[in-house]
Protein backbone atom coordinates (compact mmCIF):
# COMPACT_ATOMS: atom_id res chain seq x y z
CA UNK A 1 0.00 0.00 0.00
CA UNK A 2 1.46 3.37 -1.47
CA UNK A 3 -1.30 5.73 -1.13
CA UNK A 4 -2.74 5.86 2.13
CA UNK A 5 -5.82 5.67 3.11
CA UNK A 6 -9.30 6.09 1.34
CA UNK A 7 -13.07 6.20 2.52
CA UNK A 8 -15.61 4.29 0.24
CA UNK A 9 -19.17 6.36 -0.42
CA UNK A 10 -21.39 3.19 -0.17
CA UNK A 11 -22.51 0.20 1.55
CA UNK A 12 -23.86 -1.68 -1.09
CA UNK A 13 -23.36 -5.08 -3.20
CA UNK A 14 -21.20 -2.70 -6.10
CA UNK A 15 -18.87 -0.81 -2.61
CA UNK A 16 -18.30 -4.45 -2.27
CA UNK A 17 -16.50 -4.56 -5.84
CA UNK A 18 -15.26 -1.95 -5.47
CA UNK A 19 -13.25 -2.79 -2.12
CA UNK A 20 -12.01 -5.81 -3.68
CA UNK A 21 -10.65 -3.71 -6.68
CA UNK A 22 -8.86 -1.18 -4.32
CA UNK A 23 -7.28 -4.39 -2.05
CA UNK A 24 -6.47 -5.99 -5.14
CA UNK A 25 -4.57 -2.72 -6.91
CA UNK A 26 -3.04 -2.40 -3.27
CA UNK A 27 -2.26 1.14 -3.44
CA UNK A 28 -4.64 2.32 -1.52
CA UNK A 29 -5.92 0.75 2.24
CA UNK A 30 -9.91 0.95 2.99
CA UNK A 31 -10.31 2.77 6.25
CA UNK A 32 -14.49 2.52 5.87
CA UNK A 33 -17.24 2.56 4.33
CA UNK A 34 -19.74 5.61 4.30
CA UNK A 35 -23.52 5.31 3.82
CA UNK A 36 -26.67 7.61 4.23
CA UNK A 37 -28.54 4.95 5.47
CA UNK A 38 -28.55 5.19 9.16
CA UNK A 39 -29.19 1.29 9.92
CA UNK A 40 -26.62 0.57 8.19
CA UNK A 41 -24.32 2.03 10.52
CA UNK A 42 -22.12 0.50 12.86
CA UNK A 43 -21.80 -2.94 10.74
CA UNK A 44 -19.10 -4.52 9.47
CA UNK A 45 -18.69 -5.11 5.52
CA UNK A 46 -15.58 -7.09 4.53
CA UNK A 47 -13.68 -6.23 7.74
CA UNK A 48 -14.60 -3.02 6.93
CA UNK A 49 -16.68 -0.61 9.34
CA UNK A 50 -19.71 1.47 8.01
CA UNK A 51 -20.42 5.04 9.28
CA UNK A 52 -22.77 7.41 8.48
CA UNK A 53 -21.90 10.18 5.54
CA UNK A 54 -20.63 13.03 7.66
CA UNK A 55 -18.26 10.96 9.85
CA UNK A 56 -16.88 9.71 6.48
CA UNK A 57 -16.71 13.38 4.92
CA UNK A 58 -14.64 14.36 7.78
CA UNK A 59 -12.45 10.99 7.81
CA UNK A 60 -11.80 11.00 3.98
CA UNK A 61 -10.46 15.08 4.82
CA UNK A 62 -7.70 13.79 6.75
CA UNK A 63 -7.08 10.77 4.73
CA UNK A 64 -5.87 9.95 1.32
CA UNK A 65 -9.64 10.62 0.02
CA UNK A 66 -12.61 8.70 -0.76
CA UNK A 67 -14.25 6.71 -4.32
CA UNK A 68 -18.16 6.85 -4.50
CA UNK A 69 -18.86 3.14 -4.98
CA UNK A 70 -22.71 3.89 -5.84
CA UNK A 71 -24.32 2.46 -9.19
CA UNK A 72 -27.02 5.40 -9.78
CA UNK A 73 -25.19 7.88 -11.82
CA UNK A 74 -27.17 11.18 -10.43
CA UNK A 75 -26.50 9.69 -6.65
CA UNK A 76 -22.53 9.11 -7.64
CA UNK A 77 -22.15 12.28 -9.05
CA UNK A 78 -24.22 14.21 -6.70
CA UNK A 79 -22.03 12.65 -3.69
CA UNK A 80 -18.58 12.98 -5.91
CA UNK A 81 -19.37 16.79 -6.31
CA UNK A 82 -20.25 17.12 -2.54
CA UNK A 83 -16.56 15.47 -2.07
CA UNK A 84 -14.87 17.68 -4.63
CA UNK A 85 -16.32 20.64 -2.48
CA UNK A 86 -15.39 19.82 0.71
CA UNK A 87 -11.88 19.25 -0.18
CA UNK A 88 -11.64 15.64 -0.87
CA UNK A 89 -9.35 13.99 -3.46
CA UNK A 90 -11.18 11.91 -5.70
CA UNK A 91 -8.92 8.00 -6.16
CA UNK A 92 -9.42 5.75 -8.84
CA UNK A 93 -9.70 1.79 -8.25
CA UNK A 94 -8.57 -0.49 -11.43
CA UNK A 95 -8.25 -4.68 -11.08
CA UNK A 96 -5.48 -6.40 -11.77
CA UNK A 97 -6.75 -8.32 -14.45
CA UNK A 98 -8.40 -5.28 -16.33
CA UNK A 99 -6.37 -4.86 -19.46
CA UNK A 100 -5.91 -0.65 -19.96
CA UNK A 101 -3.51 0.05 -22.59
CA UNK A 102 -0.88 2.55 -21.97
CA UNK A 103 -1.89 5.34 -23.89
CA UNK A 104 -5.37 5.08 -22.78
CA UNK A 105 -6.57 7.54 -19.86
CA UNK A 106 -8.73 7.18 -16.87
CA UNK A 107 -10.06 10.17 -14.60
CA UNK A 108 -10.46 10.64 -11.27
CA UNK A 109 -12.98 8.48 -8.56
CA UNK A 110 -13.22 6.02 -11.69
CA UNK A 111 -13.33 2.38 -11.06
CA UNK A 112 -12.14 -0.51 -13.44
CA UNK A 113 -13.80 -3.74 -12.53
CA UNK A 114 -12.54 -7.31 -12.96
CA UNK A 115 -12.08 -8.83 -16.91
CA UNK A 116 -12.68 -5.22 -18.44
CA UNK A 117 -10.68 -3.76 -21.64
CA UNK A 118 -9.94 -0.31 -22.24
CA UNK A 119 -7.94 -0.26 -26.10
CA UNK A 120 -5.66 2.30 -27.33
CA UNK A 121 -6.04 6.20 -27.13
CA UNK A 122 -9.50 5.93 -25.43
CA UNK A 123 -10.37 8.54 -22.83
CA UNK A 124 -12.46 7.51 -19.65
CA UNK A 125 -13.97 10.80 -17.83
CA UNK A 126 -14.36 11.20 -14.11
CA UNK A 127 -16.44 8.84 -11.73
CA UNK A 128 -17.20 6.40 -14.71
CA UNK A 129 -18.16 2.59 -13.68
CA UNK A 130 -16.22 0.15 -16.26
CA UNK A 131 -17.67 -3.07 -15.00
CA UNK A 132 -17.50 -6.67 -14.65
CA UNK A 133 -16.03 -8.07 -17.85
CA UNK A 134 -16.73 -4.52 -20.29
CA UNK A 135 -15.11 -3.57 -23.05
CA UNK A 136 -14.23 -0.14 -24.74
CA UNK A 137 -12.54 -0.25 -27.92
CA UNK A 138 -9.98 1.91 -29.71
CA UNK A 139 -10.22 6.00 -29.72
CA UNK A 140 -13.63 6.35 -27.59
CA UNK A 141 -14.35 8.97 -25.28
CA UNK A 142 -16.20 8.45 -22.39
CA UNK A 143 -17.60 10.97 -20.88
CA UNK A 144 -18.33 11.91 -16.94
CA UNK A 145 -20.02 9.67 -14.60
CA UNK A 146 -20.91 7.01 -16.96
CA UNK A 147 -21.77 3.36 -16.27
CA UNK A 148 -20.75 0.62 -18.51
CA UNK A 149 -22.43 -2.17 -16.84
CA UNK A 150 -21.20 -5.32 -17.04
CA UNK A 151 -20.70 -7.44 -20.28
CA UNK A 152 -21.18 -4.39 -22.28
CA UNK A 153 -19.19 -3.93 -25.90
CA UNK A 154 -18.14 -0.24 -27.04
CA UNK A 155 -16.68 -0.51 -30.60
CA UNK A 156 -14.03 2.19 -32.16
CA UNK A 157 -14.11 5.41 -32.15
CA UNK A 158 -17.80 5.63 -29.89
CA UNK A 159 -18.51 9.14 -28.12
CA UNK A 160 -20.50 8.76 -24.94
CA UNK A 161 -21.42 12.15 -22.85
CA UNK A 162 -21.56 12.41 -19.32
CA UNK A 163 -24.47 10.46 -17.37
CA UNK A 164 -24.94 7.96 -19.73
CA UNK A 165 -26.22 4.19 -18.71
CA UNK A 166 -25.39 1.38 -21.24
CA UNK A 167 -27.39 -1.72 -19.88
CA UNK A 168 -25.51 -4.83 -19.57
CA UNK A 169 -24.27 -6.94 -22.59
CA UNK A 170 -25.65 -4.06 -24.61
CA UNK A 171 -23.46 -3.62 -27.85
CA UNK A 172 -22.30 -0.19 -29.37
CA UNK A 173 -21.41 -0.06 -33.38
CA UNK A 174 -17.97 1.78 -34.59
CA UNK A 175 -18.38 5.75 -34.65
CA UNK A 176 -22.07 6.00 -32.64
CA UNK A 177 -21.94 9.12 -30.51
CA UNK A 178 -24.71 8.70 -28.03
CA UNK A 179 -26.05 12.02 -25.74
CA UNK A 180 -25.71 12.86 -22.35
CA UNK A 181 -27.98 11.23 -20.10
CA UNK A 182 -29.46 8.50 -21.95
CA UNK A 183 -30.42 5.28 -20.95
CA UNK A 184 -29.30 2.18 -23.15
CA UNK A 185 -30.96 -1.40 -22.26
CA UNK A 186 -29.65 -4.58 -21.60
CA UNK A 187 -28.85 -6.42 -24.78
CA UNK A 188 -29.84 -3.18 -27.17
CA UNK A 189 -27.32 -3.17 -30.21
CA UNK A 190 -26.93 0.14 -30.88
CA UNK A 191 -26.31 1.24 -34.93
CA UNK A 192 -26.80 4.88 -34.88
CA UNK A 193 -26.58 7.98 -33.02
CA UNK A 194 -28.69 7.88 -29.31
CA UNK A 195 -29.83 11.70 -28.73
CA UNK A 196 -29.49 13.09 -25.26
CA UNK A 197 -31.60 11.76 -22.58
CA UNK A 198 -33.28 9.27 -24.62
CA UNK A 199 -33.65 5.55 -23.76
CA UNK A 200 -33.10 3.18 -26.59
CA UNK A 201 -33.78 -0.68 -26.47
CA UNK A 202 -33.66 -3.89 -29.01
CA UNK A 203 -31.91 -4.83 -32.16
CA UNK A 204 -31.05 -2.59 -33.59
CA UNK A 205 -31.82 0.05 -30.70
CA UNK A 206 -34.99 2.48 -31.15
CA UNK A 207 -36.53 4.90 -28.81
CA UNK A 208 -38.70 3.71 -26.13
CA UNK A 209 -42.02 5.73 -26.09
CA UNK A 210 -43.07 7.16 -23.04
CA UNK A 211 -46.11 6.30 -21.93
CA UNK A 212 -48.69 8.77 -20.77
CA UNK A 213 -49.47 8.34 -16.86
Amino acid sequence: MTGGQVVVFGAGGHAKVVVDCLRDEGKYAVSALADADPAKAGRSIHGCAVVDEQQGMATARAQAGAIVAIGNNEARARIAQALLDAGVALVSAVHRSAVIATTARIGRGTVVMPGAVINADTAVGDNVIVNTRASIDHDCVIGNGVHVAPGTTICGGVQVGDRVLLGAGCVVLPGVAIGDGARIAAGAIVTSDVPAHETYAGNPARKLERRNE
